[in-house]
């Protein structure tokens, strides 16, 4: 999810260049506009086209988020930074890429994208041998894209809806689909890490590096945007990007 994030993060500054959509409520003595609205305003406004039945809980959240990002999860992120070389920071994130090309490959197949399956094995292959278990990008540099296919995107294009707007613990802004579905990507993820031969204690310490560097790569810091409408523009940057997403 912290992946995802990171693309919306470009989109995200873009769109808060934008007006917003909302119409503000006139007071008693004001000029009447000179252009009447039409009726069904409220439908047509951009800010207002995905429902949010759970906003009270998405919106505390949200702020719940914010304050942990800020107290725990950036001062953590910030340690890591300074004591790890950017050639071994580089590296891990590299390896952490490389495991999650797993994920991509079955959903790649279960969304019958046979070109993306097929570039996604060469990928992976070529960083687990030439890319010494991933920590270079051997793919990359000649010319194989990484791709990003998750069940999130499976489920919808077999026609599952996304359902509502949910903002989730640590990780942010989802769905009632994609928060189900991270089950499956996360089951997936596990069983890479079983392959490692680790025992438990190493498997913890591997999915907390995993959470660090996520969000080391990821730049969005919580309303650094200086806008009110921050946490709406991000809802609906998130909704219409996976809509994209599963269109694609």
């Amino acid at each position: 999810m912290l992946k995802l994030l990171n693309q919306l993060l470009g989109l995200f500054c873009c769109f808060l260049m934008t007006a917003c959509s909302s119409v503000p409520k006139l007071e008693s003595n004001a000029i009447a506009p000179i252009v009447k609205l039409p009726n069904n305003h409220e439908e047509l406004g951009v800010m207002s086209a995905y429902s949010d039945p759970w906003e009270g809980f998405n919106r505390r959240m949200y702020y719940f988020n914010a304050k942990a990002d800020e107290y725990v999860i950036l001062p953590v992120v910030a340690g890591y930074q300074k004591i790890t070389p950017d050639v071994v920071e580089r590296s891990v994130h590299n390896f952490f890429s490389n495991l999650d090309e797993i994920s991509t490959f079955i959903n790649s197949l279960l969304q019958l994208k046979l070109f993306v399956a097929g570039e996604t094995l060469a990928r992976f292959t070529l960083n687990s041998t030439l890319g010494l278990a991933g920590l270079f990008d051997v793919a990359t540099q000649i010319g194989l894209a990484e791709q990003n296919e998750d069940f999130g995107q499976t489920l919808g294009y077999w026609g599952v809806d996304a359902g509502p707007y949910l903002v989730l613990p640590l990780l942010g802004p989802s769905s009632l689909r994609d928060a189900t579905a991270l089950a499956f990507d996360n089951l997936v993820f596990q069983q890479a890490i079983n392959e490692l031969g680790l025992d438990t204690d190493e498997e913890l310490l591997i999915s907390l590096i995993d959470g660090v560097d996520a969000r080391a790569s990821l730049p969005f810091r919580y309303y650094a945007s200086g806008s009110a409408f921050e946490y709406e523009h991000l809802k609906l940057l998130y909704k219409k990007y996976r809509e994209i997403q599963v269109a694609r």
